[in-house]
């Protein structure tokens, strides 16, 4: 372990901040921020916050915004400054950078052009919320934001069903009793832990199964919310168990999606279950 401050050479280095408390910054992100020849962010209000809160100048440096909806051409200054020599440091406005936060662009775009990359780790809502929720994390997929419809987030529930591997997601509170719905419709029972503004002051984290959490909700939650669901327990599924779970699915789904989710909630062949969902649909309309 080198505790050596080292100085900061041309390149472009991907910083974490803090997601919730000001002072979970790493001591080598204030150093670089202190030394950077340019600053790229998100949100340039909440760097610039992050840097008075701390009490690093910006001494007249470039302080640059930099996002989803950036141009082309704001990621091409920053590459050409870096080819050039200068140092830069990108900072999402809470977290770590292309964590389900943007800085994706920017660094392909460095890497094309042979530029260094370099990363100084730290805060993650993931990992937080993993620390926290009780559940295995030897083995996980971050599974980052689900799509807002209820018939593509399902779609993409059966896809991860089988997966024996703690699932993590993140999800704005507005979309959080949909998404629960949906996880009990699609994985079952499973347990869960909902993580609600970590390292905030108001942070909370409920636990029990996905029914349990469901039925907790009162109204609409606040505040930044991660999602994490247990692993499934492997079990042969019965006749009696997919056409169950098949006539649920039908009620909301179309035939072929609802096959798609129950075949992957039950880590089925997904023709065997849509041939079975034929045969329900010719019973229902006979």
């Amino acid at each position: 372990m080198n505790d050596a401050r080292t100085p900061l050479s041309a390149g472009l280095t991907l910083a974490a901040t803090p997601i919730g408390a000001a002072r979970d910054i790493t001591l080598r992100t204030l150093d670089l921020l202190r030394d950077a020849d340019i600053i790229a962010a998100e949100d340039t209000r909440t760097a610039r916050k992050l840097m008075e809160i701390h009490g690093v100048p910006l001494n007249g440096r470039r302080l640059v915004a930099c996002h989803d909806h950036s141009g082309e051409g704001v990621v091409q200054g920053l590459v050409e400054a870096i080819a050039g020599g200068a140092s830069v440091v990108y900072v999402s406005e809470a977290g770590t950078p292309l964590v389900s936060d943007p800085g994706f662009t920017l660094a392909r775009a460095a890497i094309a052009r042979g530029l260094p990359v370099t990363a100084a780790p730290g805060p993650s809502a993931l990992l937080a919320a993993l620390a926290v929720a009780g559940l295995p994390a030897d083995r996980f997929l971050f599974a980052g934001f689900l799509p807002t419809t209820e018939s593509a987030r399902r779609a993409a529930l059966a896809e991860l069903a089988p997966v024996q591997a703690t699932l993590v997601f993140y999800e704005s509170p507005k979309r959080l009793n949909a998404l629960l719905t949906d996880l009990v419709a699609v994985l079952g029972e499973r347990e869960a832990a909902i993580c609600r503004e970590l390292t905030k002051r108001f942070e909370e984290v409920r636990r029990g199964t996905l029914g349990q959490l469901l039925a907790s909700l009162e109204g609409e939650v606040k505040g930044e919310v991660v999602v994490v669901v247990g692993r499934g327990t492997p079990r042969e599924a019965t006749e009696e168990d997919i056409r169950a779970r098949l006539a649920d699915a039908m009620g909301s789904m179309r035939l072929k999606d609802a096959a798609t989710a129950v075949a992957g909630a039950l880590g089925l062949p997904r023709q065997r279950v849509y041939q079975l969902a034929l045969g329900m649909k010719e019973e229902r309309d006979g």
